[in-house]
């Protein structure tokens, strides 16, 4: 990897310089805390006048506690952990939190256990038969009550015909206990990012029945998160991380050989701590599946794609209130825009880009079709968090049906 990238070595020397210039910066170990790690190791960071102390976490709501507390200066977050703090769902008092960019799209999967396997449990249409004729409930993982991972988990065996709050049970495993827990046969599935998917496919404990992709191509996941205090005490260090971030972001991306070599050191102990097999494919976009099935997927995890997964898209932000809403998470409509354009630093992301050449010139909202045929584009969210046959509301009030 590069020692020194090419950067305004002299950016620092003006009144921009980073107020704060030692950044304790959260994560956990999953592929796509890539950018992250990169720009802490690479040499990206330096130029900007910061030093990047990579913190690893051993579960979201750490992670979560440790942001709010300034334990931690930023984190690689859960764009609904994000979200649920700054309205004070989960359990946790309100804080007023900010999302700097987005670190990736794409590349998670849900995964079923070889028991379900040999059951010839290996289809949709399969699974929804056996949860609806099985008297022994199925118990499905995600990693954060809030998280992408259970809203993916959620939102996919809802097109499927499953409620996922009644049909099945849910329970939060942190992402690198989930093959323990699917070895010990405490859970029958789960929703997680990698390399854990693709490694339980490798040790022949499951398969993967649906990428994160296939629910919807090119979605937000993971981002770049912190208190909006942190923002406000610190916003020269909060955009010299930003650009940092993006610049590591454009140079994984610049070719093969430079995943590849992001794959080489997330292996290492101190990040992911996992065999590089179980990181390169799926992070090249090499899919297998466990049932002998294998494909170059065209929605594989990405992290900057010319500045579009950095953009922090209001209707990004937005589509998680939906689905907090949808399932009972938020018992009433919030100010759906208002809160994005709280939460999500768009001037900000805008001035980094512009720096360091990153287009920044995108809608803040953007329009996606998701697996069930549904259209979001951010314009109509009260009516879209009512629109689903399925969900947790009664009324006009909403019950928080599952904790």
């Amino acid at each position: 990897m590069n020692e020194f990238p090419a950067g305004p070595l002299a950016w620092v020397n003006g009144s921009d310089a980073p107020e704060k210039s030692a950044i304790n910066l959260g994560f956990m170990a999953l592929s796509d805390c890539a950018s992250v790690v990169v720009a802490a190791t690479q040499g990206f960071a330096q130029p900007y006048g910061l030093t990047l102390n990579l913190k690893r976490q051993s579960s979201w709501a750490n992670l979560r506690d440790k942001l709010v507390s300034g334990e931690l200066d930023a984190a690689h977050s859960l764009y609904g952990l994000i979200y649920a703090v700054h309205l004070g769902i989960g359990g946790v008092a309100a804080t007023d939190m900010a999302v700097l960019m987005g670190l990736n799209q794409n590349g998670q999967s849900i995964n079923l256990s070889h028991g379900l396997q040999t059951r010839g449990v290996t289809g949709p249409e399969a699974l929804d038969q056996h949860v609806h004729q099985s008297r022994a409930k199925l118990t499905f993982a995600q990693t954060f009550p809030t998280g992408t991972h259970a809203m993916w988990l959620y939102y996919w065996l809802a097109s499927q015909g499953i409620h996922p709050l009644r049909d099945v049970d849910s329970v939060v495993v942190p992402p690198p206990q989930m093959i323990a827990h699917l070895q010990a046969g405490r859970i029958d599935g789960f929703c997680v990012g990698e390399p854990w998917s693709a490694s339980a496919v490798r040790q022949d404990l499951g398969f993967t029945i649906a990428t994160t992709q296939t629910i919807w191509p090119d979605h937000p996941e993971k981002v770049l998160g912190c208190t909006r205090a942190f923002v406000e005490q610190y916003p020269n260090a909060a955009r010299a991380l930003v650009m940092a971030i993006l610049e590591a972001s454009r140079f994984i991306e610049q070719s093969a050989e430079n995943r590849q070599s992001t794959a080489q050191l997330l292996s290492a102990r101190e990040y992911l701590d996992a065999p590089l097999d179980c990181i390169q494919p799926r992070l090249l976009g090499d899919y297998a599946d466990g049932l002998g099935n294998r494909w170059q997927d065209p929605h594989a995890l990405r992290f900057h794609g010319a500045g579009e997964v950095n953009l922090p898209y209001l209707s990004d932000g937005m589509w998680f209130m939906t689905q907090f809403r949808r399932w009972g998470l938020l018992r009433d409509d919030p100010d759906y825009l208002g809160v994005a354009r709280q939460v999500q630093q768009l001037e900000l992301y805008r001035e980094a880009a512009s720096t360091v050449g990153v287009d920044h010139s995108g809608e803040t909202m953007r329009s996606s079709q998701l697996i069930d045929g549904k259209i979001w584009d951010g314009s109509d969210p009260v009516g879209y968090a009512r629109s689903f046959k399925l969900h947790a509301m009664t009324d006009s009030s909403a019950l928080l049906a599952s904790r």
